[in-house]
């Protein structure tokens, strides 16, 4: 069932939504080379706790860490660890928190340090993809309208959409209907309405779509090892249009 959420409510969703965005912009202002993803990882909860933030992610499902860390082949899911990063990969952060009874939900990939010009690319289509999708977020409109959006942008540049993982509706769960694929046919799927609000997500790989769990349970890696990249902002649906909650 879709949860329409009031002006009121929304209203809360943008604060805890202004929270996972200004942690996030921490964690891009942190990433270097020779910093590990442990520490990262340390700096999100200590900012969320700050904020009177409860991190959304830690215990969801038993998953063990407050935030997503998702390095160069590693889609999403990934455990944060000891090892330091290097220059040359690509780190994929999500992150949530629950504020005032409600969650905001978002993801940024990062290059660390000095990135090859094909993995610079593939973030740029990735965070671009995002806002063609963001884009279609209209009342009248599809959530096909939006799906195809990714897709379209992605796959013809030469990139694959990811299939197993998707968005979905946020509010008081941190997954609420719909789900929201990032491929699609416009057109199709559930109509956009007021008070709508999506935690929409490209999950962008550089080769292949297909992708596995690992041994943890937890971490999805590329099959063939190409590299991934993860853009997310949660958007409310509103009589003019697409309001972005996760955006500074």
């Amino acid at each position: 069932m879709i949860v329409l959420k009031s002006r009121r409510e929304i209203d809360r969703m943008r604060a805890a939504s202004t929270i996972v965005a200004e942690v996030l912009e921490g964690l891009r202002l942190m990433t270097r080379p020779g910093i590990t993803t442990f520490e990262l990882e340390q700096f999100a909860s200590a900012e969320a706790l700050k904020r009177n933030a409860r991190c959304a992610f830690r215990g969801y499902h038993k998953y063990p860490s407050s935030l997503c860390c998702s390095p160069n082949n590693q889609v999403v899911h990934g455990l944060p660890t000891k090892n330091p990063l290097k220059s040359g990969d690509i780190l994929s952060l999500d992150f949530g928190v629950v504020y005032d009874d409600f969650y905001g939900d978002a993801a940024i990939t990062i290059p660390v340090g000095t990135v090859s010009d094909s993995a610079s690319k593939l973030i740029s289509v990735t965070e671009e993809s995002l806002y063609a999708a963001i884009e279609k977020v209209a009342p009248g409109n599809r959530l096909g309208d939006v799906s195809s959006a990714v897709q379209m942008y992605v796959e013809c540049r030469g990139y694959s959409v990811v299939r197993d993982f998707v968005g979905h509706g946020i509010g008081r769960s941190l997954h609420e209907d719909p789900q929201i694929p990032n491929y699609g046919f416009a057109g199709k799927g559930v109509l956009l309405k007021p008070g709508m609000v999506l935690a929409i997500e490209p999950m962008i790989n550089e080769k292949s779509y297909e992708v596995k769990v690992l041994n943890d349970n937890w971490t999805v890696v590329t099959c063939d090892g190409g590299l991934s990249a993860h853009f997310e902002h949660t958007v409310a649906v509103t009589e003019n249009g697409p309001e972005i909650l996760t955006r500074l």
